[in-house]
């Protein structure tokens, strides 16, 4: 079944095209059939119509060699390009009532001065795209282990589309795995967007059955699986 134009779940179809061409343009280069995050957020390319992607037309906005993610794209690759990785994800979307409380009010908001920590934990636990200005697409907050002041988990906001604001860069590290640090976080981030309006969603790889089962106990329901795939352009011969 399809979805209709301009509702919420048109737009998770597309959701990296529809936050880079909208609300979040400021953050992209690009043109009206291509898009990307500027460099230093995350690499992610979003396409006007992924079936027939013009990647060609991000070849001014991108170095030789650069990796992106793009998603919905599945089609043959064009020359001048290559597939360096390719999966599944799943697209989700909240549908539950808000949480009744703030399970992580001692979390604190990420800031520029905790990027190098930032980046030590995605070095680490590998959530996703990220780069060292993402926290400035929205929210992220994190838990920070008393005394030693090591950032035990975050959680954060990504891309912005209509009602729609993206949950991701949820890691937790190794050593405090097991407690539901990121589940708490995910629940105040969650909380904070719709009492703004917003409806949470995320996308989440098609593999990690583990973390789908609980965002769907915790109010999550899956939409759609999309291909995502990590492409370059190639080198030169």
């Amino acid at each position: 079944m399809s979805t209709a134009p301009g509702s919420p779940l048109s737009l998770l179809d597309n959701l990296f095209w529809h936050a880079l061409a909208g609300p979040q343009a400021h953050f992209a280069v690009g043109g009206d059939e291509v898009r990307r995050f500027a460099p230093g957020f995350s690499p992610i390319v979003g396409f006007a119509d992924p079936a027939h992607p013009k990647l060609d037309a991000l070849i001014p906005f991108c170095q030789s060699g650069e990796q992106f993610y793009s998603d919905g794209w599945s089609g043959a690759v064009p020359a001048g390009w290559q597939v360096d990785a390719e999966a599944r994800m799943q697209k989700m979307i909240w549908r539950a009532p808000m949480p009744a409380t703030d399970e992580a009010p001692e979390a604190v908001r990420l800031a520029p001065e905790q990027i190098p920590q930032i980046l030590e934990l995605v070095g680490l636990t590998r959530p996703g795209p990220f780069g060292p200005r993402t926290i400035e697409l929205g929210e992220y907050y994190g838990l920070v282990e008393p005394g030693s002041g090591r950032l035990m988990a975050m959680a954060g906001e990504r891309c912005a589309a209509g009602p729609l604001r993206e949950i991701s860069g949820v890691c937790t590290h190794p050593d405090f795995q097991g407690r539901g640090l990121a589940r708490r976080l995910m629940a105040k981030l969650i909380r904070r967007q719709m009492a703004r309006g917003e409806t949470p969603v995320l996308h989440v790889m098609s593999v990690n059955e583990g973390a789908i089962a609980l965002y769907k106990r915790m109010g999550f329901d899956a939409h759609r699986e999309s291909v995502v795939r990590v492409i370059s352009r190639r080198e030169a011969a």
